[in-house]
């Protein structure tokens, strides 16, 4: 039977990371991050897992000792945040290509500079192109659940990809919730052991990780990380519906909410999605007026027909982006359910927000605002506003002496 605690969504993540068990944990600390490890260090100490500990000199050479571990067949994770995913660029590539099922739990903060340690999703969106699967979470309750999933998706002899399990630096990482942690028996039944088909300790076959790849077979790796991708749509819906049947608790691509027979709809990813909600009930309840929100949990593989069918019948969407892509144009969010909108011949009218970045706040009202825009847009068809933010500094300061002028 599941037991409710109240835990950070470090906390829960570490609480996963001790329930499974897992080989080896190389890591190297950063904000905010930092506790991951700790917690998991504090378990092995007292004897309740036996994950080999590795403290390695920086984040490059924990995702080595992943890379390294996770080829000689052991189960591996590491986690980081910010700077130290960007540390280990090199090395996502590495752990993608040679097809190691590796974990890391990220939590999400600003890239410097200038230097900021608050939330935003510019570590997680630089790496989108990696190879990695990446889920996120609007919660440590979802943060927990991701985490639990994660190893039965990366380690599918169909997908053999690393994942990325993010979730919002201080606001859920730091942040405390009730939960419902499921017991550790059934989690390891769920999880299972890892049984490798190939692996460098493997006395009985000769193998090569890692190998240079002339121009004659490269490409053909790439195609292969390509499908496995491809593939880990169907795996990663199989997984949820396991998880479903052991916990109760739902998982897709993402989450529609109040999408029946939304006009209006804001598309997210991540903790401010319960904000927005909040929003969502405020104005049906006081307004009448339909509006609906889709939140993204697998950002990669990119569920681009699901997302078109989610918004078919809107008026108007939302795109709201946590990190900035520097395209002049929009963000990485923006750009794929845009071009998602625009293979199924979607009539939405479309418009890409940034909000949040360095932990910016966003509110209730803020999102209120937001749905104000899109229903004039609805009914003008006129956007003057497509690559703008919310929030800014600069336009509340105008907008205060434009009221004291007056």
């Amino acid at each position: 039977m599941a037991v409710r605690e109240r835990l950070s969504g470090n906390e829960a993540v570490a609480y996963a990371i001790r329930q499974i068990n897992p080989d080896v944990m190389p890591a190297f600390p950063i904000t905010p991050s930092t506790e991951i490890p700790q917690y998991v260090a504090n378990y092995i100490a007292n004897g309740e897992i036996d994950t080999e500990f590795i403290p390695v000199e920086s984040e490059h050479s924990s995702m080595s000792a992943a890379v390294g571990a996770c080829a000689a067949g052991a189960r591996a994770l590491t986690a980081t945040s910010s700077c130290g995913l960007a540390l280990m660029w090199e090395e996502l590539y590495v752990a993608a290509s040679n097809r190691l099922p590796l974990v890391l739990a990220l939590v999400n903060r600003a890239l410097s500079g200038p230097i900021n340690i608050n939330a935003d999703h510019s570590d997680s969106m630089g790496a989108r192109d990696s190879g990695w699967i990446q889920i996120y979470a609007e919660s440590n309750q979802e943060a927990y659940d991701n985490f639990l999933q994660a190893y039965p998706i990366a380690e599918h002899r169909d997908v053999m990809l690393p994942v990325m399990i993010c979730q919002d630096g201080f606001i859920t990482s730091h942040g405390v919730e009730n939960i419902l942690l499921e017991e550790d028996e059934k989690v390891r039944a769920f999880v299972g052991e890892r049984n490798p088909e190939h692996y460098l300790l493997n006395p009985e076959e000769t193998l090569a990780v890692g190998p240079y790849a002339v121009s004659s077979y490269y490409m053909e790796t790439k195609r292969g990380q390509r499908q496995a991708m491809i593939n880990a749509r169907r795996v990663i819906l199989e997984v949820a519906e396991r998880f479903r049947e052991m916990t109760g608790r739902e998982y897709g691509f993402f989450e529609a909410y109040r999408m029946e027979d939304a006009e209006y709809a804001v598309v997210l990813i991540g903790s401010a999605a319960g904000t927005c909600k909040a929003a969502i009930e405020q104005i049906r309840s006081t307004t009448g007026k339909k509006v609906g929100l889709v939140k993204i949990r697998v950002f990669r593989p990119f569920p681009e027909e699901e997302i078109a069918v989610a918004l078919a019948n809107v008026k108007a969407v939302a795109i709201l982006d946590r990190s900035e892509m520097f395209s002049a144009t929009g963000g990485p969010l923006g750009a794929e359910v845009r071009a998602a909108l625009y293979k199924a011949k979607g009539t939405a009218e479309a418009v890409n927000y940034f909000y949040g970045l360095g932990g910016r706040d966003i509110t209730v009202e803020d999102f209120c605002q937001v749905y104000e825009r899109l229903e004039r847009i609805a009914a003008e068809h006129e956007i003057t506003d497509m690559y703008d933010y919310i929030g800014l500094r600069s336009v509340r300061r105008s907008s205060k002496a434009v009221k004291d002028m007056a």
